[in-house]
């Protein structure tokens, strides 16, 4: 009797959780909000095909052949921008919705830190935008008549690490709202400044391959429409548009380790 109670006891005694944990409950909690509140998720790609049809039936209207010839970049520089957005709103959004619902200290008092759970549930949403701007990607080339070269692999990688920068942006506009709450429209700002980035390509301006999403937004034009797989682009280039990602997230962490121990010390973190 007792070593079967031992064993039971053993079996039932909780297990600390792991990251691999915390990456799937994010995952799943992402997935239930996408599927729970449909319309809210269908609106955003509504909106999004809006505004596509916006700059491409317009621009035609005035521009004519002028956009007919670079059509291809505009759906690329608009796929990128529909992923950029949601990567960097992901988290700032999410954290002033936290804030607002008095539900923020429990990421704070997470075990794993208040930090790694913010970033996972950034690289959550990031999927979910890989999957929308999918979506949104098939109407527009169904929109325009046109075909783009879709190799998934260069693609996916490339554009990956392309909103990774921007993710580090998120972070510290992440951190900022901790510390200030309510900021939304400056911070909304700044996703307008993603078209600049995402058209700094057509300007060859080559100090601007160091911020965020220039660089991959040369290269995810190259791939998607000059069909070049990520082993012919050369080493120099990729090499840049990993360390831009590394670069800025790692900057945008440090950004938000530093806001919310200051939100900390000054008594601010769960005031709304």
């Amino acid at each position: 009797m007792s070593a079967g109670a031992d064993r039971r006891d053993a079996t039932d005694r909780p297990r600390p959780a792991g990251y691999r944990h915390l990456a799937r409950a994010v995952l799943y909690r992402e997935y239930l909000i996408f599927v729970r509140y449909p319309a809210n998720a269908v609106g955003g790609l509504v909106i999004s095909v809006f505004f596509f049809g916006l700059l491409f039936y317009g621009g035609r209207a005035i521009a004519g052949q002028a956009l007919t010839d670079s059509i291809e970049g505009l759906i690329v520089g608009y796929f990128l921008w529909s992923l950029s957005v949601g990567a960097y709103s992901s988290i700032s959004n999410d954290i002033g919705s936290e804030v607002q619902w008095g539900t923020l200290e429990r990421h704070v008092m997470s075990p794993f830190g208040f930090a790694p759970v913010a970033l996972l549930k950034g690289l959550a949403k990031i999927v979910r935008s890989f999957v929308t701007s999918s979506v949104l990607l098939a109407v527009m080339l169904l929109m325009t008549g046109r075909s783009l070269e879709l190799n998934l692999g260069t693609i996916v990688v490339v554009a990956t690490l392309s909103i990774v920068s921007v993710l580090g942006l998120g972070l510290a506009a992440g951190g900022v709202t901790v510390l200030y709450k309510r900021v939304g429209n400056w911070l909304n700002l700044l996703q307008f400044g993603f078209i600049v980035l995402i058209s700094a390509p057509a300007f060859d301006l080559g100090w601007l391959r160091f911020l965020p999403l220039a660089q991959g937004s040369a290269l995810l034009q190259r791939t998607m429409i000059d069909n070049v797989r990520l082993w012919e682009f050369p080493a120099a280039d990729l090499a840049v548009l990993l360390g831009v990602a590394v670069g800025y997230l790692a900057l945008g962490y440090a950004v938000f380790q530093y806001a919310t121990r200051r939100a900390r010390r000054l008594g601010v973190l769960g005031d709304y």
